[in-house]
């Protein structure tokens, strides 16, 4: 682009030697485009753009087959329900050894009491102290356990629902939509074709904000600065030009050399700085690659 942007510059500026010295700097207007592709894989069930359709930042222009991902989806979905149902109720599951301990130990303080007043045997105390140990241990064996199946039901499904989310995503990236609000440009693919990953679909520019990439001389840097408004004149040929305000929004900081036919206001130059200023192109007459002076 910037190459022939040069080249059009220098006929430009050429013809500003010739005695037409009105403007401070020529250039050609640009706008952001953007080529749009396809995110998915699968055939284009839907694809209503047309070259030269305005269309808005998000809106929707075509699909993608999404049959397959929504039936992986369904599965996933199933898949993390099924760990859900096998995930045991640990408190229902250790509620009969909870009920053993707790005789267990009562009757462990019954023997104590008995003991103390010398109406049992030591041994019958340490049995009953012996059992409630083991079904203590019991008990902490079967919370480990469940809880390890718990943890590994719980991770399972975990790695299912992020599985479904990916597949989620990339149901997501079927709907195709515009990027940027725009004007399409071109159109790459028809409804029906069978799209690819990566494959261009359609270009998007916006053409209302459009930026005037012009050239200025070392000289001419004292006078200008970012955020200054200056008067733009677009080319419509006939040696007829179009007025619009415009706002500088870029100057760049390396110079450029020019090419030996580019003419200066002034004198010929080596070097030239870019600059880029913003014009609302709100009649539309403002063409991508258009000529377009500027008076600072």
């Amino acid at each position: 682009m910037k190459k022939f942007a040069f080249i059009f510059l220098s006929v430009a500026l050429a013809a500003c030697s010739s005695g037409n010295s009105d403007y401070d700097a020529t250039g050609m207007f640009e706008a952001t485009e953007v080529i749009v592709s396809a995110e998915q894989n699968g055939r284009l069930l839907s694809f209503t753009v047309e070259e030269g359709d305005r269309l808005q930042a998000g809106s929707q222009v075509g699909l993608i087959d999404t049959v397959q991902l929504q039936l992986r989806a369904l599965q996933l979905g199933a898949t993390k329900d099924v760990y859900a149902t096998q995930r045991p109720d640990i408190e229902t599951q250790i509620a009969a050894t909870r009920q053993e301990l707790a005789k267990a130990e009562a009757e462990q303080r019954r023997y104590e009491a008995l003991v103390k007043d010398n109406a049992a045997n030591r041994k019958m105390l340490d049995d009953a102290v012996s059992n409630v140990r083991v079904l203590r241990r019991r008990l902490a064996a079967q919370q480990s356990s469940l809880g390890k199946s718990t943890s590994s039901l719980n991770s399972q499904m975990t790695a299912t629902e992020i599985q479904r989310r990916e597949v989620i995503d990339q149901l997501r990236k079927c709907h195709v939509v515009s990027p940027i609000s725009g004007t399409v440009l071109e159109k790459y693919a028809e409804q029906g074709e069978y799209a690819t990953t990566g494959k261009p679909l359609f270009k998007i520019a916006d053409v209302v904000d459009m930026k005037l990439r012009a050239y200025v001389t070392a000289s001419q840097l004292n006078s200008i600065k970012t955020g200054q408004k200056v008067r733009v004149y677009a080319d419509e040929g006939d040696d007829k030009r179009r007025e619009y305000q415009g706002v500088i929004t870029w100057i760049s900081d390396k110079a450029e050399f020019t090419p030996k036919t580019i003419q200066t206001r002034d004198e010929r130059s080596n070097l030239v700085y870019a600059v880029k200023i913003s014009v609302r192109n709100t009649d539309g007459l403002i063409k991508i690659g258009m000529y377009g002076d500027v008076r600072f």
